[in-house]
């Protein structure tokens, strides 16, 4: 998101929205969320975040912070209806990812993350190189798999009951990289309207977005 977008709109006190003791509360969750994938080799750098929406608030992992060393006093905070920041802090930029969690708040999801995996980016190079040794568009292809235990952590698809079995199928839509993260977010969205009952879409040569209905959703999710 461009730094001179989102309006300002004031809150007396913009610091109460983003201090708890609860280590639930989305300020101290997300913190530990990003150290945990950066453990995990997957926001290495300044690179990646999540946003966890909290009500009619969505809380926003700064942009050009290293992920193991964010704080709660690092976080955006904006208001999801007007999508005008209650709390920005002075000396730090907005995500560009923001655009493209909204997009996955406005289908309903709670909790949305955005990892550099390079498990996810070597997923998109397999698929390219197998399409195009077969002559295929490249474009419009998915990373499809079956008959693997970890994909019954992954949800049917918005609104179904229950998990993927070991049988069926997981497809998880590809888009082509941009030169600017906001730049991916009418790519998204197509995926998603593309593929509705999707909980993720990966970014060739870049990494992944995975969105669940609450935290623990996205979460396991993402892990899988």
């Amino acid at each position: 998101m461009d730094d001179n977008k989102g309006q300002e709109k004031m809150v007396e006190n913009p610091d109460s929205l983003i201090t708890s003791t609860d280590p639930q509360h989305p300020a101290n969750l997300i913190c530990t969320l990003c150290r945990a994938f950066y453990n995990l080799g997957w926001v290495t750098g300044t690179g990646g975040g999540t946003s966890i929406r909290h009500g009619q608030h969505i809380y926003i992992a700064p942009s050009g912070v290293q992920k193991e060393l964010m704080q709660p006093t690092d976080m955006f905070v904006m208001d999801y209806k007007s999508r005008s920041y209650l709390r920005r802090p002075s000396v730090l930029k907005p995500s560009q990812c923001t655009p493209l969690f909204m997009a996955a708040f406005d289908r309903g999801a709670g909790c949305c993350i955005h990892t550099h995996s390079q498990w996810a980016v070597l997923v998109t190079l397999l698929v390219e190189k197998e399409a195009l040794k077969a002559g295929e568009d490249v474009a419009p292809k998915c990373f499809e798999i079956e008959e693997i235990e970890q994909i019954k952590g992954i949800g049917r698809g918005k609104g179904l009951a229950g998990n993927l079995g070991y049988h069926d199928r997981l497809r998880i839509p590809i888009i082509e990289n941009t030169a600017h993260e906001e730049d991916l977010t009418s790519s998204l969205e197509a995926a998603m309207n593309k593929h509705p009952n999707t909980f993720a879409v990966l970014v060739r040569r870049h990494g992944i977005y995975v969105w669940g209905d609450n935290v623990h959703k996205a979460k396991t999710q993402c892990e899988r």
